[in-house]
């Protein structure tokens, strides 16, 4: 997801000027060569599964293997509540091909959520809930820094679902970590018209309050007549600000450019901001990642040889000094005048064990710094670990690291550091359908001393600029990323590019104002899928917009009026393999009264690229965060941002909002929430 920056050189659209120099072709001049090689969509059905490579030079189809039809564990049913909202079912011309037997949420634009028929959905916790004992009822008018540290956060964003105890499959008690990617001024206190009017207003407090709100919350969560309770005396719980000490770790750790007044070892730094989504480890600890922090410095370097120092690191970032918030005005490190190696010491992957409460965070800076929106974690074939990571900026690109070391499934310790080493890689995609992996290594050519890389430390700090030398395809904001481990596929999620003016074979289109989503093909290794390796094979899965209006969307034939989808951004695949896509259309949402939600398609079969609505949010919100349980059957989504939108030149703000979701009661702003999702019988979701 990316905040909404209304800057004059980004038009008022999302924080995505294009500030990439690269003279790469991108992504959509590569995809207009490829699909004119190929049929694309109609062979992969037909082939139901198969990639189709068809015009490939000397390729031959890339098989994929059928995903394995798993049967979790069915728990003891649900109770049966009222109904859930209407939902309105469409009609396919012909027998269903999908897996997915719900009937479809229609479009449209209100100001509460609808899910699928059959199906129920609870509020588990909100913006300003208490994860902490003894606290009085959540009122926003008296929220303070103090009190916000041991309340749920604003915007949550990523959720992972950990089960408790470590190392089960337990889908009835567990552990809910999620990512509080920013505040919003004008929707949190009175007064606020917007933006800019909170730049200037905010004081100390609320500034220190927004801080605190910032970050990531565990809280443990368990079901409960069918639906989910948060536990507030839970050990477990706690929260992550832009305020709790962590440690750095790897190349960057101690570098001179990582060292501030503050922290002059340049190996300890204040908090995490902007988390947008992560993933976890198979040794059970999570990731998150920081993404838009760029916009939380103000100010001008005043130190020369600093400023030279930086120019180019900080202008590829899009930092410039001018700010979305208030906190320059009331906190030294983040005015760059005072302190201008801050930024430096955010744009990481952190990694952190939400068992152990009393755990330090770690910033993982051999994963690279950049706008990371996720960090999805396997395994290859010989156990070593992979990261998949997307850059969200327009034109700018997906990375993947390997560890070095593999995993060892006995001895937790062993994996402790293995995110410290390992080799980060850049895609360049071909329009014959391969990718190749670039690594990012020091000394390597064109990432060496005379381009002004001194170490490795130089590389993954400016890790986009490395990017840019290699040659790396860039992409229509590279967002989410998503791996099915049975058939060695990852989906990528582009989200949109409205400012294109050339497309290429991996995004196709001109002012790609819907986005689409890619789909790699790991090769294999003795029944394994090799994720280390340096080619893998490419092809789009959909082009995402409305068939009806010549926009260039590509799906299954079948799929209904109200399965169509724009802005693909979070996703999941669930045990049958089907992929979950949520949305972020905000550009679009109130234009064309079409609310975000989420989607849900077949990746393989007959019923493949087929996406049927199954939830829709709130006015001015949007979906993220998908995470089921490990039995299937509950979905865990975040609603963020409820309320925040702007219709016909007049801003909803907390005096005035779109809507008061979901609490709707008089005086009580909108709440980013957590939702759980159950069928009513409590069968399998998607069904």
């Amino acid at each position: 997801m990316s905040l909404f920056h209304e800057r004059p050189e980004c038009g008022g659209e999302p924080n995505e000027c294009r500030i990439n120099p690269s003279s790469a072709a991108d992504l959509a001049t590569v995809m207009e060569r490829r699909l004119d090689r190929r049929t694309w969509l109609r062979g992969a059905i037909a082939a139901g599964t198969t990639i189709a490579v068809a015009g490939l030079a000397g390729a031959e189809e890339l098989p994929l293997p059928q995903i394995p039809d798993a049967t979790p564990r069915k728990p003891k049913p649900a109770p049966q509540p009222a109904p859930a909202p209407e939902a309105t079912p469409s009609s396919l011309a012909g027998p269903n091909p999908s897996t997915l037997t719900f009937a479809e949420v229609s479009h449209g634009l209100d100001q509460d959520i609808h899910v699928a028929h059959h199906y129920q959905s609870n509020v588990v916790i909100s913006w300003g809930d208490a994860i902490v004992p003894g606290l009085p009822e959540f009122e926003p008018a008296k929220l303070t820094a103090k009190t916000q540290e041991q309340r749920f956060g604003y915007n949550n964003d990523f959720i992972a679902y950990m089960p408790l105890p470590r190392g089960s499959q337990n889908s009835e008690r567990g552990l809910l970590c999620v990512n509080h990617e920013y505040s919003i001024a004008y929707l949190m206190w009175p007064g606020i018209k917007d933006k800019q009017d909170a730049v200037k207003k905010l004081t100390r407090e609320q500034v220190e309050t927004e801080l605190a709100a910032h970050g990531h919350a565990v809280v443990e969560v368990r079901r409960d007549q069918g639906f989910w309770i948060i536990d507030v005396n839970s050990p477990y719980n706690r929260r992550l600000t832009a305020e709790t000490p962590m440690h750095v770790s790897g190349p960057a750790a101690g570098h001179a450019r990582m060292k501030t007044k503050a922290d002059p070892t340049g190996k300890l730094v204040l908090g995490t901001l902007n988390n947008c989504a992560g993933g976890f480890t198979p040794w059970g600890t999570v990731l998150t990642a920081e993404e838009n922090f760029d916009t939380c410095f103000g100010g001008k370097i005043a130190d020369p040889k600093i400023a030279k120092r930086e120019q180019l690191n900080y202008a590829r970032l899009g930092l410039s000094g001018v700010t979305d918030y208030a906190w320059s005005r009331h906190i030294e490190r983040f005015d760059l005048a005072k302190e201008p190696l801050e930024p430096n010491r955010f744009g990481w992957i952190v990694e952190y064990d939400p068992y152990d409460p009393k755990s330090t965070p770690i910033k993982r800076t051999a994963l690279g710094r950049c706008k990371h929106e996720g960090a999805t974690v396997t395994l290859s074939h010989d156990n070593r670990v992979v990261v998949y990571t997307g850059d969200d900026s327009r034109g700018e690109y997906l990375y993947r690291f390997v560890s070095d070391k593999p995993y060892q499934p006995q001895d937790r310790e062993a994996n402790r550091d293995l995110l410290d080493h390992g080799t980060l890689s850049v895609a360049r995609f071909e329009d014959d359908g391969r990718l190749v992996w670039l690594p990012l290594v020091h000394g390597r050519e064109k990432l060496g001393k005379k381009e002004g890389f001194q170490s490795q430390a130089d590389i993954v700090i400016e890790v986009r600029r490395a990017g840019d030398n290699v040659g790396a395809t860039p992409l229509d904001r590279p967002e989410d990323v998503e791996v099915h481990a049975a058939s060695g596929r990852v989906f990528v999620m582009l989200t949109n590019n409205s400012a294109r003016v050339k497309p290429n074979e991996t995004n196709p289109r001109i002012k790609n104002l819907n986005g689409h989503i890619l789909e790699l093909q790991a090769p294999a290794v003795n029944g394994k899928f090799d994720h280390t390796a340096d080619v893998f094979r490419w092809d789009i899965f959909l082009l995402a917009g409305d068939p009806s209006k010549n926009e260039g969307a590509k799906y299954h034939p079948q799929t209904s009026a109200n399965g169509w989808l724009t802005c693909p951004d979070n996703a999941a695949i669930d045990a049958q393999g089907r992929l979950w896509i949520s949305t972020d259309g905000s550009p679009k949402v109130t234009k064309n009264k079409l609310a975000d939600g989420i989607y849900a398609t077949d990746t393989v079969g007959p019923g493949r690229a087929l996406t049927k609505m199954f939830f829709r949010a709130p006015t001015g919100a949007e979906v993220t965060g998908t995470a089921f349980t490990p039995d299937g059957t509950t979905l865990f989504v975040s609603i963020q941002h409820p309320g925040d939108e702007e219709t016909d030149g007049v801003r909803s703000t907390y005096d005035a909002p779109s809507t008061r979701w979901p609490d709707f009661k008089p005086g009580m702003p909108p709440r980013p929430s957590v939702v759980a999702i159950r069928r009513q019988d409590g069968g399998l979701i998607g069904t």
